[in-house]
């Protein structure tokens, strides 16, 4: 299973309108992100990924997980402004694992997060979601940087609260890098479980586009190739949800 079955003919607004999601290959993704900017730091972006900080509200004690987090605002005009540096919430409906409390993760680096790269993601993000749905006063955006790591003994958990919604109103999730990693697949379920559809993000800028209202979704567990070497898996995680002010 791949994706849904209009995958090949129609536009990724199209798919996330009548299906909920969307999966969009890394050469088309890179063309709609050079609709909205441009990628001229992306080697500095994808190396930034090399510096993250564990996270220590797993309970392996960030082991496996690292990330950054950041913030910011966009109204309706299409400015998106960063915002002070924040925790990131999820209630319990959300987020079983660790939901309900005020996680505060190390701040994504000031030169990626106002990157050109960066700056493109999330200009195409606010143009595409804008067009899915009408537009709010003022969008919430969540921008985490995650790596997930495995080794021989243990495997690399990318969503270890199974299939899930995140709470907000839409979702992109990018892959930036892979390395040694197999498996790793996209599920997105309907909310009564029936499965919708399947992916994997293989090579960089594949993305995931998810209407996170209508679809819930989950990555299934990393391991290594090789045991003796390095494995793991680097993501962009986006998140729009509208707010009143």
């Amino acid at each position: 299973m791949h994706n849904q079955a209009d995958s090949l003919v129609s536009t990724p607004i199209e798919q996330v309108t009548s299906s909920g999601f969307a999966f969009v290959e890394g050469e088309r993704m890179r063309q709609l992100l050079a609709s909205a900017g441009e990628l001229t730091d992306w080697s500095a972006f994808a190396e930034s990924w090399n510096h993250l900080g564990p996270d220590e509200y797993l309970a392996a004690k960030g082991r496996f997980r690292r990330r950054r987090h950041a913030t910011f605002s966009a109204g309706s005009d299409g400015a998106i402004e960063p915002q002070p540096h924040q925790a990131h919430f999820q209630s319990l409906q959300y987020n079983a694992l660790q939901g309900d409390i005020q996680r505060w993760f190390e701040p994504i680096d000031a030169s990626i997060a106002n990157g050109a790269t960066m700056r493109s993601i999330l200009q195409f993000c606010h143009e595409f979601f804008g067009k899915v749905a009408p537009p709010p006063l003022r969008w919430h955006i969540e921008v985490h940087q995650f790596r997930i790591e495995a080794t021989a003994d243990t495997a690399g958990e990318p969503t270890p609260e199974g299939s899930h919604r995140d709470g907000v109103d839409y979702v992109l999730v990018l892959l930036v890098n892979r390395q040694n990693i197999a498996s790793g697949t996209t599920t997105i379920h309907s909310p009564d479980g029936r499965l919708l559809g399947d992916f994997t993000l293989t090579h960089p800028l594949d993305a995931a586009l998810i209407d996170d209202h209508r679809v819930y979704h989950g990555v299934t567990a990393v391991r290594p190739f090789a045991a003796d070497e390095p494995a793991f898996r680097d993501v962009l995680v986006v998140t729009f949800k509208a707010t009143a002010r």
